[in-house]
């Protein structure tokens, strides 16, 4: 089986990231590497270009990858032996309208997907999050913004996206779906709006099973409360598996310690057990 990581990096490097970006990237990613985003924080200008100053280092403070719907503290039966470090914390919705709006025979496969979990979890697979889970899981993310594309670069399974400030597509100019879909984005005066196209069905919202479709489409706002906040907010739209479009929304916090830093979480060799363990030389008991 082909890593979820590979696949996706092959899809989008196939010929259609264009040399010079390439060029842009690298030397974004060694730049973000040298510079620790916390130390720098009275140093930092508020905007670039114009455009609020979103880089650095940030994460979701709540249980949303757990359930993006409000749910009660429970307990995990096939992990007994974690105790209450194998349990589900409670979290309020961050979905806008409450409830997801599940068209029947979706709902069903949701049932199915949450009956099955973890092993059924693309999560616990170590398969890339896609697009918006990878927001709020419980690992950070770091934003790296210059004049132009701006590159988010994820800790979980080493995901990366680059949002698409002029190269704009239509589905139909995007031969693949990917695990972390096509972004464009632009400014709406001081908001990042960032539409993500082309997602790979095989992503989940959350770990209760909440799933989509082939048609997924998902639109960002990215808006700047104050110096260390963010405004997140992600509309869904997918007509195979809503009924009508739903809004998650939450506050994303900068990392201001100074020597924040973006950590490497390759967690490939984490899941083999959990996919292969039959098929291992040494399989666990």
């Amino acid at each position: 089986m082909i890593p979820a990581g590979f696949e996706q990096s092959r899809a989008f490097l196939g010929g259609k990231m264009r040399q010079g970006f390439l060029v842009s990237l690298v030397a974004a990613l060694a730049l973000a590497a040298a510079v620790p985003f916390g130390a720098d924080a009275q140093n930092r200008p508020s905007r670039i270009g114009g455009k609020p100053n979103i880089n650095g280092i940030w994460q979701a403070m709540n249980s949303a990858n757990w359930n993006l719907e409000g749910h009660a503290a429970s307990q995990l039966k096939d992990f007994w032996r974690l105790g209450a470090i194998g349990a589900i914390p409670a979290g309020q919705s961050v979905v806008k309208e409450g409830k997801i709006p599940y068209l029947p025979e979706a709902l069903a496969r949701r049932d199915e997907n949450r009956a099955g979990w973890p092993k059924t979890d693309p999560e616990a697979a170590c398969y890339l999050p896609g697009i918006p889970r990878a927001t709020y899981l419980p690992h950070p993310f770091q934003i790296i913004q210059g004049d132009d594309d701006i590159l988010f670069v994820y800790a979980f399974a080493n995901a990366n996206r680059a949002v698409q400030m002029k190269d704009h597509r239509t589905i139909d100019e995007v031969p693949v779906d990917l695990w972390m879909g096509w972004s464009n984005g632009r400014w709406e005066g001081d908001t990042l709006v960032v539409e993500v196209i082309a997602n790979d069905d095989r992503t989940w919202f959350d770990r209760a099973g909440n799933y989509h479709s082939n048609q997924l489409k998902v639109t960002e706002r990215y808006t700047s409360l104050d110096a260390n906040r963010m405004q997140y907010e992600a509309t869904i739209e997918d007509p195979e598996t809503f009924s009508a479009p739903w809004t998650i929304s939450m506050h994303l916090y900068r990392n201001t310690e100074p020597n924040a830093e973006l950590l490497e979480y390759k967690c490939v060799e984490f899941s083999e057990n959990l996919l292969y363990n039959e098929f291992l030389k040494e399989p666990l008991p």
